[in-house]
C-alpha cells in the first residue's frame, strides 16, 4: 500500500441530542432527496420532514435550533438508523457536520455505512445516555471528547467508557475505514493481479 489512510482515533466536538427509539433511515433522509448524482449538499435534508411541514415552515429539532450550531457529536437512542439500508442517511449526517453518534443502538449495516465513511458510532446504557444528554442540554457549550483506542468518552470533566463493534473501532484505528481509497492508494498492484488473470487477457496468459 502506498499510503495509509486517515487513522481516526479521536473526535472532539459539542453535542446535540436526537431524541426517540427507532429512528430510521427515512426519517434521517427522506428518499425524495435520494435523487441525486453525487452527495453534495445533501446534509441540509437531514431530517426534513421532521425540520418542516409542508408548507416549508421550521419545527421544533434540534437541527433547526442555532443553540446547537456546529454541534458535532451526536447523541441518539435506541435502534437508530433502522430501515432500509440507504448509504445517503449517514452522507446526510456526515455533510451536515456530524463526526460521531453516541446512542443505546444501531441498525448494524447503518453502523457499517458510517464506519466506511468514518463515522464512530459508540454504545452505551440508557442510562449513560440519559445523563451526557442532560449534560448537553443544559450546557451545549461542553465539549464532549471521543478516545477510541481507550474506549472512553468525557464529557463536564466525567469519563465513561463506551462499547463499540471490535472490526469497526479496529478500522478506523489502524486508519482502514475508508474500502475505496484503499483501492485506490493499491492501483499497482490491483493492475499487475488483473494482468495474471487469463479471463481479463484474452487467455493469453497462464492460470
Amino acid at each position: 500500500m502506498s499510503e495509509i489512510q486517515q487513522s481516526i482515533k479521536s473526535v472532539i466536538g459539542r453535542g446535540i441530542v436526537v431524541a426517540g427509539n427507532d429512528i430510521d433511515t427515512d426519517q434521517i433522509i427522506p428518499a425524495r432527496f435520494m435523487k441525486v448524482v453525487t452527495f453534495e449538499g445533501i446534509g441540509e435534508y437531514a431530517f426534513y420532514d421532521l425540520r418542516y411541514d409542508a408548507e416549508g415552515r421550521t419545527k421544533p429539532h434540534p437541527f433547526n435550533d442555532s443553540t446547537y450550531a456546529g454541534a458535532s457529536v451526536m447523541i441518539v437512542n435506541k435502534n437508530f438508523g433502522c430501515g432500509s439500508s440507504r448509504e445517503h442517511a449517514p452522507q446526510a449526517l456526515m455533510r451536515y457536520g456530524i463526526k460521531a453518534i453516541v446512542g443505546e443502538s444501531f441498525a448494524e449495516i447503518f453502523a457499517g455505512n458510517c464506519t466506511a465513511m468514518g463515522i464512530p458510532t459508540l454504545t452505551m446504557s440508557h442510562e449513560e445516555i440519559e445523563t451526557i444528554a442532560d449534560q448537553v442540554r443544559t450546557d451545549p457549550s461542553l465539549e464532549i471528547a471521543i478516545d477510541l483506542p481507550s474506549s472512553s468518552i468525557s464529557i463536564g470533566g466525567e469519563s465513561r467508557t463506551f462499547a463499540m463493534a471490535p472490526a469497526y473501532r479496529s478500522a478506523l484505528i489502524a486508519g482502514s475505514w475508508d474500502s475505496t481509497s484503499l483501492l485506490l492508494t493499491n492501483l499497482d498492484e490491483i493492475a499487475g493481479t488483473a494482468g495474471a488473470l487469463p479471463y481479463l487477457n484474452d487467455f493469453s496468459v497462464s492460470a
